[in-house]
């Protein structure tokens, strides 16, 4: 008999953690972040990262594992994601699979390639071309090279944009041949899909606008100005690729000003959410439900019931 795990997924600012929160007092669930930006230290307010009493509570694994100089894989994320399962597994639990990035759920759930590593120089040569003419024009570049990918992945989506065209100019392959490839997971595990979504949208688009304000009040731009104190750290690092971080870093670059940097911020957060409520329609086998209703939680808890006996 196959282990179940347990999928939250939702666009930004609906709610997940708080549900996740609860889902853990009535549930014998144990929580595994599923965020590229969680994963790093010291990137707390621009995040919203669960604070310190809601981790002592209900700890989150994959949740500070990486200094912000350092880059973090889907390819990484799979292999700490399926070793904390296992682990959950050994001590009679479920795992709790919660968060916003979508590429990571769907590298666990349906297996991901072998891709090359890194490489500074060919990024450099990436952001050079993206300075110099714009992220559209490196979405031209890629889609020359990789049609398949750059229907996919938005013009201004950056760090998806910068690996792609990476990984064609070190291996001569397109990524979506690369992905085609892609070995299937182990087939040990049933992943129980539940989706969050908020309408109408621009409830959403409320929400997300009231939590940034909320981050630059409770100090999210002091943050930053601490991050940029670490010698390693840049603006092209994949930490600060993240939305929010990235806007206010060409803010305290001088290239912007606040309030465009606000705007820039905010634009690029509902885009953001725009594209996790379109993986989320391609999901299979997804109970959607929605975070406004009046119990949410009682919703899930009756359809996990069910999905768990």
């Amino acid at each position: 008999m196959k282990h179940k795990a347990i999928l939250l997924m939702g666009p930004t600012a609906s709610g997940k953690t708080e549900l996740a929160v609860s889902l853990c007092k009535r549930f014998p669930f144990d929580v595994i972040s599923v965020d590229s930006a969680l994963v790093y230290r010291g990137m707390n307010i621009g995040t919203a990262k669960p604070d310190a009493d809601v981790l002592r509570r209900t700890p989150h694994r994959l949740i500070d594992i990486r200094d912000p100089e350092q880059g973090y894989s889907a390819g990484e994320f799979v292999r700490d994601a399926r070793a904390a399962m296992q682990e959950i597994f050994a001590n009679g639990r479920v795992p709790l699979l919660v968060g916003g990035t979508m590429m990571y759920f769907r590298a666990l759930t349906e297996g991901i390639a072998e891709l090359p590593a890194a490489d500074e120089a060919v990024r450099a040569e990436i952001d050079a071309l993206a300075e110099a003419s714009g992220w559209p024009a490196v979405h031209a570049e890629l889609q020359k090279v990789d049609p398949a990918a750059a229907r996919r992945i938005n013009p201004n989506d950056s760090q998806r944009l910068q690996r792609a065209l990476e990984v064609y100019r070190l291996s001569h392959k397109p990524l979506s041949d690369w992905q085609t490839e892609a070995e299937a997971p182990p087939d040990d595990i049933d992943y129980v899909r539940i989706g969050l979504v908020i309408e109408p949208r621009r409830i959403l688009h409320d929400r997300i606008a009231e939590r940034l304000s909320g981050m630059i009040a409770n100090g999210f731009i002091d943050e930053l100005r601490r991050l940029r104190q670490r010698p390693g750290l840049k603006g092209e690092s994949p930490a600060m690729r993240s939305v929010g971080y990235r806007q206010f870093w060409a803010y305290l670059d001088g290239e912007i000003t606040l309030e465009e940097a606000g705007d820039r911020a905010l634009f690029a957060t509902r885009q953001l959410a725009k594209r996790q409520l379109t993986w989320l329609r391609s999901e299979k086998s997804l109970f959607s439900v929605d975070a406004l209703e009046a119990n949410p939680i009682d919703t899930i808890s009756t359809f996990l019931v069910k999905q768990l006996k």
